[in-house]
């Protein structure tokens, strides 16, 4: 079962997301907040799996938030939902280790297997919008990029399998496209987190192009 909060300063959004999800047979709604302050003692109380959050709200912010659930005491995942389709939302959401990150106008369908795939331990980097995004981003910094030392440390396998995490493959895309078996891409994968230091797949695509391992566009 996955266990999930949602934060959201709109009591109808609160309560049709949760109405969403408890209708699904491997999710239970746990708790909902309405600003990032009650969000983040409500998730520290009850460590859900998956925390939906909001960005503009009072009191504290979904960045703010994020961050402050993010610190390394808690497992939690947290999955941003927001109306605002802007370039900097995206990158500080993942910067302070979100996730994921998807439109709250996304169909119900994309929200509830976002839930599911960020529970499961992935990055929800694979809808267009997002890498579009980042892509921006980083372009606007490109004079500030700088190839971390630790790059070295991957084979060539795992600089492939780099790439290919930054453009937006799942696990089993990559297997398919390299003609491994999904358990070794995973333990590629979990090599190249370790070694270069990172929480997960969404600060791999952020350090892929940051580094200029992947070029946007």
């Amino acid at each position: 079962m996955i266990r999930v909060v949602v934060v959201d300063d709109q009591e109808m959004v609160r309560e049709g997301f949760s109405a969403l999800l408890n209708a699904q047979e491997d999710i239970e709604v746990v708790g909902a907040a309405g600003n990032g302050v009650e969000g983040v003692a409500l998730a520290r109380n009850v460590k859900p799996d998956v925390v939906l959050m909001d960005i503009r709200m009072p009191e504290m912010d979904g960045l703010t938030a994020t961050r402050l659930l993010l610190d390394g005491s808690l497992e939690t995942k947290v999955l941003v939902l927001t109306t605002f389709d802007l370039d900097d939302y995206v990158y500080e959401a993942l910067q302070a280790g979100a996730s994921g990150f998807l439109l709250k106008h996304a169909p119900a369908r994309e929200l509830l297997s976002a839930v599911r795939v960020v529970a499961a331990g992935e990055a929800l980097l694979a809808p267009s919008i997002t890498k579009r995004l980042i892509e921006d981003f980083v372009k606007s910094r490109r004079t500030e990029r700088v190839r971390p030392a630790q790059l070295s440390a991957l084979t060539e396998r795992e600089t492939e399998i780099l790439v290919l995490i930054a453009q937006g493959m799942s696990n089993t895309e990559i297997a398919a496209h390299l003609v491994l078996a999904e358990q070794t891409v995973k333990t590629h994968v979990s090599r190249v987190l370790t070694k270069l230091g990172l929480r997960d797949r969404a600060q791999a695509v952020i350090a892929a192009y940051e580094s200029g391992l992947v070029v946007p566009g």
